[in-house]
């Protein structure tokens, strides 16, 4: 396998991390998520519970395109959020440098867009199996969770967006679109494996 890298995007709930982490798993290949934040966390000298903090304070602002008012900025008048966006970009091309691996959102298909063996793919599901899903893994209130679910992809959305100009899950930008909850997670990442290898 040449020096690959297998960008997963995907819908709250999907079952997207599961699958990177099998897909990584069969390959034999690095797999990376959260530890991007970690790696941030380091480079910015900020903690990673502050960059998680930042990341959802700017998920949830709809003005944050058009003003920069009552978001923590740096003295030197840059958002916190895109130095972290930059930081955790850079660690992206780090790790892509490196050799072949998994990569599971920060925006990395888009980072990496220039990357001349990347695979991109994009995870969607249902609605009921995402709720079931985050109310069963990540114990979100039954009567809440289609809430939560939705206002996730609305934040992963636009936060996508707001990085790249392009529009999260648009088929356009993908290798390979997976319904996990017609296929199941197993045949997904086999299924990504089998892609990959096949290239």
């Amino acid at each position: 396998m040449k020096n690959t890298v297998i960008c997963i995007s995907r819908e709250f709930g999907s079952g997207g991390r599961v699958i990177g982490q099998a897909v990584a798993e069969g390959l034999g290949i690095p797999f990376y998520d959260r530890s991007i934040i970690d790696r941030a966390a380091e480079a910015t000298g900020l903690s990673a519970e502050f960059i998680e903090q930042e990341e959802q304070r700017f998920n949830n602002s709809m003005l944050f395109n058009l003003s920069m008012g009552g978001h923590t900025v740096t003295a030197s008048g840059v958002a916190f959020s895109n130095r972290v966006f930059e930081a955790e970009s850079e660690i992206i091309r780090e790790l892509a440098e490196k050799g072949s691996c998994v990569i599971v959102g920060r925006c990395a298909d888009y980072v990496l867009r220039e990357h001349p063996d990347l695979f991109s793919v994009f995870i969607c599901a249902d609605i009921d199996y995402r709720i079931k899903r985050a109310v069963s893994e990540y114990g979100l209130p039954a009567d809440r969770a289609e809430k939560a679910v939705r206002n996730k992809d609305k934040q992963r959305a636009r936060h996508y967006h707001f990085y790249s100009d392009r529009n999260w899950g648009a088929k356009e930008h993908y290798d390979m679109i997976l319904s996990s909850s017609s296929l199941g997670m197993e045949l997904c990442a086999d299924l990504i494996a089998q892609a990959v290898k096949a290239r």
